[in-house]
């Protein structure tokens, strides 16, 4: 099965946001060696606890320091963004780097201020829902497949660039996977915000997928992933004090608390009463453990999804923890490494 890494970019103790996305393309590079299939780079707004702010930023940075590795974002928040400015960007990024590139897009809520400094228009305070459309007018733009008769085919994008990159629809409401089937995309779902959902959502993105018309951006078949939060140590109790950072910060969310820095582990303990252990709950929001506990449990949910993917999300602090998590779970997979 193959494995693949979305990164969020967390900034350690003591160290800056640039620090942080330094890390960033150390651990592309290291998950290159190790055989990681991508590595995308997610968006998120208004914090300093995190910097991966502008994925279409940081993917040809990434892209740059490796060479085979697809990369790509995880995911590019298309509500706030014009469909041709995005396909703009990453028919830019395939034709640098061709047969590379992963374009994950998504939509969510980014937050009470960035929500309205994203917006061009900031007089309208609720922005109009047009999300679908937007997704049918990217996949032409990205695709260039514009009908003739179209008013925007007067204005392609690289047309002498060959192919495109790889659309991914992300999503983890119940809604997503009905978008990603009547489209004809490849689907994400994100189990690490919703993991009770991802049995349905899967089931439902299988039921009722429609090959596309879409020749470039589209697919024939089905093709599923699966997003988990995972923490892989040498030992259980070595993971279950490493994601302490991680669920404290749910518990910050949960409290509205968006904004602060994220806590070290020994911090995280001390603010929520004590270590937590990790559960055997079929779904749960984290997956905990040494290699062959996390393997066991991740090949199990993709077995039930039939995703042909997994896509693990760490939040971890210490970039030697997280490289080492890396490790772990390549040889656990037998990943197969890549030449230097």
């Amino acid at each position: 099965m193959k494995l693949s890494i979305v990164d969020i970019s967390p900034v350690p103790p003591g160290a800056t946001q640039a620090d942080a996305l330094a890390h960033t393309i150390a651990l592309a590079r290291h998950a290159e060696r190790l055989g990681y299939e991508r590595y995308w780079l997610a968006e998120h707004h208004g914090t300093a606890s995190i910097a991966s702010h502008a994925p279409e930023v940081l993917i040809p940075a990434v892209a740059a320091a490796t060479r085979s590795i697809r990369v790509g974002s995880g995911a590019v928040l298309l509500n706030h963004y014009s469909p041709y400015k995005v396909a703009e960007q990453f028919r830019t990024l395939h034709a640098l780097f061709p047969g590379r590139i992963d374009m994950g897009i998504g939509r969510a809520f980014a937050g009470r201020i960035p929500e309205v400094a994203l917006q061009r228009h900031r007089a309208q305070r609720r922005p109009v829902d047009d999300y679908g459309e937007q997704l049918v007018e990217l996949i032409a733009w990205v695709g260039q497949e514009m009908p003739p008769n179209h008013p925007f085919a007067e204005a392609p994008i690289l047309p002498d660039v060959p192919g495109a990159p790889e659309m991914w629809l992300l999503g983890s409401s119940p809604s997503s996977p009905h978008v990603a089937a009547q489209l004809g995309l490849p689907y994400a779902f994100a189990g690490f915000i919703s993991p009770d959902g991802a049995l349905a959502a899967l089931r439902t993105y299988r039921e009722e997928f429609e090959p596309t018309a879409a020749e470039k951006v589209g697919v024939k078949a089905p093709r599923a992933i699966l997003a988990m939060h995972v923490v892989c140590a040498d030992t259980q109790a070595e993971a279950e004090h490493l994601a302490m950072t991680v669920r404290c910060m749910y518990a910050r969310l949960s409290r509205g608390d968006l904004g602060s820095r994220l806590a070290t582990p020994e911090e995280a303990i001390a603010e929520l009463g004590g270590l937590r252990h990790a559960t055997d709950e079929p779904w749960p929001r984290f997956v905990i453990g040494d290699p062959e506990r996390v393997r066991t449990a991740l090949e199990r949910m993709a077995r039930e999804t039939h995703a042909e993917e997994i896509v693990i999300q760490d939040i971890i602090l210490d970039p030697a923890a997280r490289a080492r998590s890396y490790e772990l779970l390549a040889r656990a997979f037998d990943l197969t490494p890549r030449a230097a």
